[in-house]
């Protein structure tokens, strides 16, 4: 299939006026057509089952190279499949897009398809933990995102467990950061473990919600049904004060220079 016929069908199931909803809404700089994700399901599917594996991953890398949100939606639905064989040059072009993510919305999409590879291929983790260091938030933030298949594990074998416990660690080295979508993304890692081990996700917010952000760590908190006393939250919460009064006195500074 070539790219000019792909971008056509996405453009045959835009909807009049919803271009400059979704441009708001994602905060989005890149051209939107205005299709809904419904649509962008239906026709991907159709495309995975038209398409060979390497048909598939050229497509995806071609809607990605064009930049259009929702040619980036598609792309990363095009690859979130959990069966592929010899899925190398998936999870390949899949890392590649790394330094593109900026949008939530298209990083969640990618970040789906990632799922799917990693627990095809658990030793991938290894790959996983470069990208919890860099400077680009985006990279860090899909490590989370990319492994919250074990967050929802149940009766875990010993080298799940061993990786959770892996990810828990990358979690708590970014509970310093105070970048809003890096505490999101613990506070979703959290909640969703405590919906299938509480004890795990209390144990991590005893030791480390404190120096979550409060919108954070109650959100990590929210299916957990005892209430939890944070050590030195007192501290926390005055620390988060004087940061916030520093960031107000700063931006009062920008503005009136």
């Amino acid at each position: 299939m070539l790219i000019e016929d792909a971008l056509a069908e996405l453009t045959t199931a835009i909807e009049p006026g919803r271009a400059e909803q979704m441009a708001s809404y994602h905060k989005q700089k890149r051209p939107v057509l205005g299709v809904p994700n419904t649509a962008i399901n239906d026709i991907t599917k159709a495309w995975r089952q038209a398409l060979s594996l390497e048909q598939r991953v050229a497509l995806a890398d071609e809607l990605w190279k064009i930049d259009i949100f929702e040619a980036r939606i598609a792309a990363a639905k095009l690859l979130t499949q959990a069966r592929i064989k010899d899925d190398a040059a998936v999870w390949e072009l899949l890392q590649s897009w790394l330094p593109d993510f900026d949008s939530w919305a298209i990083a969640d999409h990618a970040c789906m398809a990632m799922q799917k590879r990693l627990t095809a291929q658990p030793a991938r983790l290894d790959e996983v933990e470069a990208w919890t260091t860099p400077p680009h938030m985006w990279s860090r933030r899909a490590a989370l995102v990319a492994c919250l298949p074990w967050a929802k594990l149940n009766n875990l074998k010993p080298e799940d467990q061993a990786r959770r416990s892996r990810i828990l660690g990358w979690a708590a080295s970014y509970v310093p950061d105070r970048n809003w979508f890096l505490q999101k993304s613990i506070a979703w890692w959290i909640r969703d473990l405590s919906k299938h081990d509480a004890e795990a996700s209390r144990a991590f917010l005893v030791e480390h919600g404190a120096g979550m952000k409060p919108f954070a760590r109650k959100e990590a908190a929210k299916y957990l049904k005892e209430p939890i006393e944070y050590p030195d939250l007192v501290k926390a919460v005055e620390a988060e004060a004087e940061e916030d009064a520093e960031t107000s006195a700063d931006q009062g500074v920008q503005q009136d220079s």
